[in-house]
């Protein structure tokens, strides 16, 4: 997908801290898919989900681009600007 996305340039090159949702791990919680933040390596869960680790993470971090954290998904999305990249 072509993006004019600006905030790709933030992208690091990230290994996952956790196989699954960090926090809902530590609250021994559950979770529906994952997504990997492309700035630290944070994975949270979806907004499908529950309790949405992924979107609080962006907004407590400001880290705008997640991936999923799926088998056989790679899509990119932001935050910012709403939209896959």
């Amino acid at each position: 997908m072509v993006s004019s996305c600006p905030h790709l340039k933030e992208i690091q090159d990230v290994a996952p801290r956790t196989r699954g949702c960090e926090e809902c791990e530590k609250m021994g919680d559950s979770w529906v898919h994952l997504r990997l933040c492309l700035i630290c390596g944070h994975v949270g869960c979806c907004d499908s989900s529950k309790n949405r680790h992924a979107t609080k993470h962006f907004r407590a971090a400001h880290h705008p681009i997640v991936r999923s954290f799926e088998p056989g998904e790679d899509w990119r999305w932001c935050y910012i600007d709403q939209m896959e990249v």
